[in-house]
């Protein structure tokens, strides 16, 4: 178990790795649908809440296994077989992903589910450490960092339930931290476009999922009788928002933004906020068809805030993570489209204005990049450097 390079020609997610991802639709599907009947019930807090932790606890075990594979990433039998036992770990959290949503607390299975998972990603930091002498003590800190931190984490069920989500902040915090702690020793070699391929398949992964729980809601509603004419907008403006989220997020390659350690944390991290609003997006849009049949507590206003609110978040952290602020055309983008999809909520077809809203943008998107590669010729004559290529 060598370090891989990162300068390795093509590479690409493994079989595996999607085997991997597969697992965790389960996980959150789960969560995504406690948070639509959380929402529809009125009971926003919670609902809000429990997700939060939960898709916390998801891509929290996602990113390591992410991070890790791409720097070891041997494809032996040994490695696959822990990854195996990894997927095994996953599918037992995902049975109690339920009840900690309900409970807004780890539970058993969760907590089970995540012992399986690290004892698993302990074992290949030890291997690690003993086959790639050059960072054994990055290795070393992250196997102890896991090891330490789970041993708290499994302490949560034993604790009062007022102490259950300070708790849960604390320990979240310090599990960002071993990353941090552990690189201090020496950077691992993840490899830029593998790691970028990898977030990109999640990010299909999760509008996939809205997608999913939009279809749901529908067909719940045709099979009680409810007629599709009050549907239309929803479906439309629902279609249009999956269509533009997915535009904004693959605009561009994004490998070349990997760069400094502080760039690659801010970026990494910075996509729980992604995964869990486009997640979320699809439980909007379930909400929405529930408030549209009458099948929901939450009025009309808050039925538009579940699905502008997310797709707000999504588009206010690519702003951040991706945009970057080389022309001035395109730098208040991401917050003018934001803004514009939260005022949409006040509207009495929020789904339908926001989906035509992003469309839009994305048509001036489209429009401000045509526009680069002259501005690039242009800048490259007065600099006397050759123009970049066109992305995207």
């Amino acid at each position: 178990m060598r370090a891989r390079s990162p300068h390795e020609p093509h590479r690409a997610a493994t079989p595996l790795e999607l085997l991997f991802d597969l697992v965790f639709v389960v996980a959150i599907a789960e969560a995504a649908s406690g948070l639509h009947h959380g929402i529809a019930a009125g009971h926003v807090a919670a609902g809000l809440t429990g997700y939060a932790m939960v898709f916390f606890a998801i891509w929290w075990a996602w990113m390591n296994f992410t991070w890790f594979a791409s720097a070891y990433d041997c494809d032996d039998v040994p490695y696959r077989l822990v990854v195996f036992v990894q997927i095994t770990g996953a599918l037992i959290f995902a049975a109690g992903v339920p009840d900690m949503l309900e409970a807004r607390a780890p539970n058993g299975a969760t907590i089970g589910g995540y012992v399986v998972m690290r004892l698993a990603l302990v074992t290949q930091w030890l291997r690690a450490s003993v086959a790639d002498p050059a960072r054994h003590t990055t290795a070393l800190r992250s196997a102890i960092g896991v090891t330490v931190l789970q041993v708290a984490w499994v302490t949560l069920v034993l604790v009062p339930p007022g102490w259950v989500l300070p708790e849960f902040i604390v320990f979240g915090a310090l599990e960002l931290l071993v990353p941090v702690w552990a690189e201090r020793a020496g950077r691992t070699t993840w490899h830029p476009q593998h790691i970028a391929e990898r977030y990109g398949l999640l990010t299909l992964i999760v509008l996939g999922e809205s997608i999913l729980s939009a279809t749901t809601a529908v067909q719940s509603a045709l099979a009680a009788g409810e007629a599709v004419r009050g549907l239309v907008p929803i479906i439309i403006g629902g279609l249009l928002m999956v269509f533009s989220l997915w535009w904004f997020y693959f605009d561009r390659p994004v490998h070349d933004l990997l760069t400094s350690s502080r760039r690659v944390l801010l970026w990494g991290y910075g996509h729980y906020f992604v995964f869990a609003a486009a997640a979320a997006v699809g439980a909007g849009l379930g909400v929405a068809v529930d408030h549209a049949t009458h099948h929901a507590v939450i009025g009309r206003t808050g039925a538009g805030a579940a699905v502008t609110g997310p797709a707000a978040i999504y588009l206010i952290t690519l702003w951040v993570l991706h945009d970057r602020p080389e022309y001035a055309k395109s730098r208040a983008l991401g917050p003018i489209a934001a803004g514009l999809a939260l005022a949409a909520s006040f509207t009495p077809q929020p789904v339908l204005l926001t989906g035509l809203i992003l469309a839009a943008l994305v048509a001036v998107k489209l429009v401000i990049r045509s526009t680069r590669p002259a501005q690039d010729a242009d800048r490259a004559a007065g600099s006397g450097e050759p123009p970049a290529g066109r992305r995207g």
